[in-house]
């Protein structure tokens, strides 16, 4: 077996592993199961990547995120390193390919969407793939009590069976107590080790501020603050309006969401990398998989409707350790929006039904058929046959998706591809009869290595530059060599899909697990609630607000997020020191207390001071908060 620290610097260039992940590479390579959390940035993959490398055979990677396991697969290829992806979209003949191709090669990863497992096809070149490792990637996913519930993870402990010896790291960045508890046992990890990374960022300065103008607080913060920056949005519509209002400014700035084109995206997305582009404004089908580490502020212009995606959005800024600021603007109306929103994100049984009868009109579907099937799903023109509002799709259809209907993927992407499928010989005698197309047939050879062996992603506005033709003229080449059985042309898509999990049924016959679907309605307007209070408070650590959240009780105040800074301008006599100390102890001498009931208890002082001195007793170990944020004597 080779030495990690030795794979680390031959492939990836670093002298020595970030803390903790030495850890979880030692674990995974003792054939242990383990459960790693792991803040955004913290490094994840190379807790999967490096022991593969050090193994023999193959690593199973399950990511929900196609855009990430084709980033993943692209950058382990750039190092020399053979991956492949198999997801959602594309055709049998293509998985067929894909799985023959990484058994045959000296393949070490393949990233695979988690409805994949439970396919024929899977199961039947499993057992040739040589899999000793399995990985999988938000694994919070697995849990229905938490925030991105997807139920094709809960199959994911099926591969057990198949795998017995085969251990399991499941990764995420961000996992309550409670769902930390359940991904240990839905995965059915045998005595997992756990690894905790610390959910603090010294770097990063937490603030929230109430506002009836957002956006010439965005202006003020991106002209005090230089630097890249991402602003957030919850809409579309208002990504490409903030935009336009930040240009007007003088700031360099585009907008960013899921219904632009593949290119497009690509293209915002790189002139931002290369700061070409100062501010990305966009929703949060941006930021996954992208690892800038410059950003310097981070402004949600909406509120979040949760800890978790506001943990990970606002850690995206200072990743490279300077300091970084992460705001977020409100008003009154946001707040209500939130408190309200447990109605709108869970639709009734017969709205549900509703938009599933829709559905199976639009893609024309005769009941009893669909299953297993892919199909191009253009919600514009759909909400232009059938008067929804966009928010009840959307929901309706994450309803259906966890109850195991369907599953929806708005951001496929599948680039066009490639193969010969002629003979050297044959290949010489078609050019010689067709000149037309040789320049196009040159330019395939030329331009992308290994198009004889496998299936190549091709680009027709590359080839167009080297053909000195238009991408319409060459798209037509391509068609015109695949009828002529020169080579096998799969056009690109970039249309969202939605992929039926059982066969059409009448509209009627939709059940719902009620029980369950109200107990994560409830999980959600917790959330909810946590989100509020998060933003509502003005004098508790923000920093240690996030990691109570999460489970890490010891959270130590950042001294520099808004509450800390306004903690530090508050002045404290001696006097008035050992006065609200002596109150404190007397209140919590016989039973621990909620820091808030504690604070109203405290009438008369201010929470400012109050914090302050609750602050220095747990320095000094006197008193403790749990995760709860109940606090007790020692």
């Amino acid at each position: 077996m080779t030495d990690p620290k030795q794979i680390l610097k031959e492939y990836w260039g670093y002298d020595a592993f970030r803390p903790m992940q030495e850890d979880i590479i030692k674990s995974v390579l003792n054939g242990k199961d383990v459960l790693a959390l792991m803040p955004t940035g913290g490094g994840k993959s190379l807790c999967y990547q490096v022991p593969a490398m050090a193994m023999d055979g193959l690593c199973l990677v399950i990511s929900p995120l196609i855009a990430l396991m084709k980033d993943q697969v692209e950058n382990l290829r750039k190092r020399g390193i053979t991956a492949f992806a198999i997801f959602s979209g594309m055709s049998r003949k293509e998985v067929i390919r894909t799985f023959h191709t990484a058994m045959e090669s000296n393949c070490k990863f393949l990233y695979v969407s988690p409805e994949r497992l439970e396919t024929s096809l899977f199961k039947e070149y499993l057992p040739g793939l040589g899999v000793h490792l399995i990985a999988v990637d938000e694994a919070h996913c697995i849990s229905q009590w938490g925030y991105d519930f997807r139920p094709p993870y809960l199959r994911i402990a099926a591969l057990r069976t198949e795998l017995p010896n085969v251990p399991i790291l499941a990764l995420t960045a961000s996992a309550t107590p409670e769902v930390q508890d359940d991904i240990a046992q839905k995965l059915e990890l045998q005595q997992p080790q756990i690894y905790r990374q610390s959910f603090e960022r010294a770097n990063l300065s937490y603030s929230c501020f109430r506002m009836d103008s957002k956006i010439n607080k965005i202006i003020d913060i991106l002209k005090k603050v230089p630097g890249t920056g991402i602003v957030y949005c919850k809409s579309r519509k208002r990504t490409k309006e903030i935009a336009e209002l930040l240009q007007l400014q003088g700031i360099p700035a585009d907008f960013y969401h899921a219904g632009l084109n593949q290119e497009e995206r690509s293209a915002k997305q790189e002139a931002w990398i290369k700061n070409t582009i100062r501010v990305i404004v966009c929703t949060n089908a941006f930021g996954m998989g992208i690892d800038k580490p410059d950003v310097r502020t981070v402004v949600h212009a909406d509120v979040p409707d949760c800890l978790e995606n506001y943990y990970q959005e606002a850690g995206r800024a200072g990743r490279d350790g300077k300091t970084s600021y992460a705001v977020l603007l409100y008003d009154e109306r946001d707040l209500k929006e939130l408190d309200e929103m447990a109605s709108i994100r869970f639709p009734s049984l017969e709205e549900i039904r509703e938009v599933y009868q829709a559905l199976a009109n639009y893609l024309q579907l005769p009941t009893g058929s669909g299953s297993g099937q892919y199909y191009d799903f253009d919600i514009a023109d759909f909400l232009k046959k059938f008067p929804f509002a966009p928010h009840t799709l959307m929901n309706a259809m994450r309803s259906l998706e966890q109850e195991d209907w369907l599953s929806f993927n708005e951001q496929v992407f599948l680039p066009s591809t490639v193969i010969f499928t002629i003979n050297k010989e044959g290949l010489y005698a078609f050019e010689g009869n067709y000149p037309d197309l040789e320049p196009c047939i040159k330019s395939l050879l030329r331009a992308y290595e290994g198009i004889y062996d496998m299936p190549v992603a091709v680009s027709e506005i590359v080839l167009a530059g080297l053909l000195r033709k238009e991408s319409a003229a060459v798209k037509n080449d391509l068609v015109m060599l695949d009828k002529a059985g020169v080579i096998h042309y799969q056009p690109r898509k970039d249309n969202p899909q939605v992929y039926l999990m059982r066969n059409r049924v009448k509209a009627g016959d939709i059940s719902i697990d009620m029980v369950a679907y109200n107990k994560r309605k409830e999980q959600f307007r917790r959330r909810m609630r946590q989100m509020i209070q998060f933003v509502q408070e003005d004098t508790q650590c923000r920093s240690r607000i996030i990691g109570h959240y999460f489970g890490d009780a010891n959270m130590k105040d950042c001294g520099i997020c808004d509450n800390c800074l306004k903690q530090k301008a508050t002045v404290l006599s001696k006097e008035e020191f050992v006065a609200i100390e002596q109150r404190l102890l007397q209140l919590l001498g016989t039973a621990p207390v909620d820091n808030k009931i504690l604070l109203q208890q405290l009438s008369g002082i201010k929470k400012e001071k109050a914090w302050k001195v609750l602050s220095f007793l747990q320095a000094e170990n006197k008193i403790g908060m749990d995760a709860t944020g109940r606090v007790y004597l020692k």
